[in-house]
């Protein structure tokens, strides 16, 4: 079965740093894009940043030049670079990724997958 599981969340001072993690476990061929979304109490869930299997990379405004999305396919591991953090950025952060699986019968089957977050908190 397979699963993206978000670690790294906590509570982090103004101007301090953390590396958000998602591990994507199973039988996992390629991961093809991926994303880390947030959603902070009382609204909407919001796109923080992408990745795209030819390297390409886009970001909110909001975070730009202060998060970086990588990707380590020897791990299967999507990452999230957070510095500057400011209060602003407080919420769950989830990540989710179009992924190519194995299943049992050899089919190689294409699907979207979510995880189910981790929280981040600035303190001012």
């Amino acid at each position: 079965q397979v699963q993206l599981v978000e670690s790294g969340g906590g509570l982090v001072q103004s101007g301090g740093s953390l590396r958000l993690s998602c591990a994507a476990s199973g039988n996992i061929f390629s991961i093809n894009r991926a994303t880390w979304h947030r959603q902070a109490p009382g609204k909407q869930r919001e796109l923080v940043a992408g990745f795209a299997s030819g390297g390409t990379t886009n970001y909110a405004d909001s975070v730009e030049g202060r998060f970086t999305i990588s990707l380590d396919n020897a791990k299967n591991t999507i990452y999230l670079q957070m510095d500057s953090l400011i209060p602003e950025d407080t919420a769950v952060y989830y990540c989710s990724a179009d992924l190519t699986t194995v299943q049992p019968t050899g089919i190689h089957v294409r699907a979207d997958f979510w995880g189910r977050g981790t929280q981040v908190t600035v303190s001012s």
